[in-house]
């Protein structure tokens, strides 16, 4: 293994030289990437041991080699795309939008390929670089989804086993207790590792696109097969056990039991098609003109990234003005909301019927985020009713598993001068309310009690308050 590796070690350094170019050119991100990766957290448990196989496929299984080296010349296109590439990460960095500044780095990892080895290699490189991006901490943006898919295939393969159980969103709640189908129940675990073996196999046997294709159906399927088998048996064990089985309580090993049993077959009736010695052929060559394009990059990237930061101004917070409403103590809200440490939060009621919530920070510090991360603002004893009202997708109803109640609630964000009532949005319009110096931002969230048979007049009135209220600079 040692002596083939070294064989082949100049059809490696050159994409070995990309990425330590990559590193160097968007090192803010790379330095919070390690940062994610060591924190060792279960939806990214995996991300550094991802990028040691991308290193090390790299250096035992290089990229074919290329023929007619001396055809190729200074990519234009390659240099174009690198110098887009670099300012649209620039302007993501600015504003710490952290999920798309991650899935940039890909991007430059292939885009420096490009203008430094031309086309051909940077498609050789293409697929170890779709290996490196399972690495990334994106996987947390998957879970709602994977839970949502979960509880419609657990829910109706439990309901035509007779099981009796009541249903409710993500709940099931059985004779003897309750189970609840949470993040933990995604399987995202399941899903990455699956991806990164489906990957590792259709590297090494040098898969065209089918076999691509085809291995990461497989990988994904299987994942999602085995998180739904698991959910299924946990659910019978419960219900048959009178909730008293230890599995219940600590299933975690259960699971990856029956994802063994599932993989393992599988990954030995894989294909495996190996290279005999060391591949005919050149490594790429490094185009030096491409290098103007990476001395551009820099100034662009980083250094622009600099100069924008030291534009922010700073400005006052923001008082509401609402007409009707009177400040009361944040604990009042009759649906609590868990915001993050950096939002400073004032809440305002009339009667005991609606209530306006303000959360607002203001940035001192070169670099923080405009818009925060903000987690689930509803905590697991309440679940969504509204999914089938036609009330719109910025007003929801939440009721609570064992009290009954039922709140409307309404969100509204403003990022300096900009307003929208989508998170997604949010984070983008930080965009242009950084470059004009904003350092302000407000989540606005309006929530009302709804009648015993009826949310429609709570719902009336949430609708009416988030219109007419208004944010003014504090005094």
């Amino acid at each position: 293994m040692l002596r083939k590796t070294l064989d082949q070690f100049p059809l490696a350094r050159p994409y070995l030289l990309v990425t330590a170019i990559a590193i160097a050119l968007f090192w803010p991100t790379w330095f919070r990437l390690v940062g994610e990766w060591l924190k060792w957290e279960q939806v990214l448990a995996h991300g550094l041991p991802t990028f040691a196989i991308f290193i090390g496929l790299l250096l035992i299984h290089p990229p074919p080699p290329l023929e007619n080296r001396a055809r190729r010349s200074f990519s234009v296109l390659g240099s174009l795309s690198l110098l887009a590439t670099v300012v649209a990460w620039a302007l993501l960095e600015l504003v710490r939008i952290d999920t798309l500044t991650y899935l940039m780095l890909p991007a430059g990892l292939l885009a420096l390929a490009w203008a430094l080895l031309g086309a051909k290699a940077m498609l050789r490189f293409l697929p170890y670089v779709l290996l490196f991006g399972l690495s990334l901490p994106v996987w947390s943006d998957l879970v709602p989804h994977l839970v949502v898919l979960a509880t419609a295939v657990v829910t109706k393969l439990v309901a035509g086993m007779g099981i009796t159980a009541l249903i409710e969103g993500a709940n099931i709640t059985l004779p003897y207790g309750r189970l609840v189908i949470a993040d933990g129940c995604s399987g995202i675990r399941y899903f990455a590792i699956s991806l990164l073996l489906a990957m590792m196999m259709a590297i090494l046997n040098d898969f065209r696109w089918k076999g691509w294709l085809v291995a990461l159906s497989v990988g994904a399927s299987v994942a999602l097969v085995v998180n739904w088998v698991r959910i299924t048996a946990l659910v019978v064990i419960a219900y048959q056990s009178d909730m008293e089985s230890s599995l219940v309580a600590d299933h975690e090993t259960f699971g990856w039991a029956i994802y063994a049993a599932f993989v393992i077959p599988i990954m030995w009736l894989a294909p495996v098609l190996r290279r005999e010695g060391t591949p005919d052929g050149a490594p790429p060559h490094l185009l030096k003109m491409g290098f103007v394009a990476v001395v551009a990059a820099f100034l662009v990237g980083p250094l622009g990234v600099s100069l924008a930061h030291s534009r922010a101004s700073g400005s006052p917070a923001w008082a509401l003005a609402v007409p009707g409403f009177v400040k009361t103590d944040p604990e009042a809200l009759p649906l609590k909301i868990t915001l993050p440490e950096t939002l400073s939060q004032e809440v305002w009621s009339a009667g005991q019927t609606t209530w306006i919530s303000l959360a607002q920070t203001r940035n001192t510090e070169r670099g923080d985020k405009l818009v925060p991360y903000l987690p689930p603002r509803v905590s697991g004893n309440w679940f969504r009713t509204d999914q089938d009202a036609g009330y719109g997708s910025n007003v929801r109803v939440y009721q609570h598993l064992t009290e009954r109640r039922q709140v409307v609630t309404a969100e509204r964000f403003q990022v300096g001068a900009y307003t929208t009532t989508s998170y997604t949005k949010a984070k983008l319009l930080q965009i242009p309310a950084t470059l004009s110096g904003e350092n302000r931002f407000a989540l606005i969230s309006v929530q009302g009690i709804c009648a015993p048979r009826s949310c429609d007049s709570a719902v009336q009135r949430v609708r009416t308050a988030l219109d007419n209220l208004t944010l003014d600079a504090a005094r």
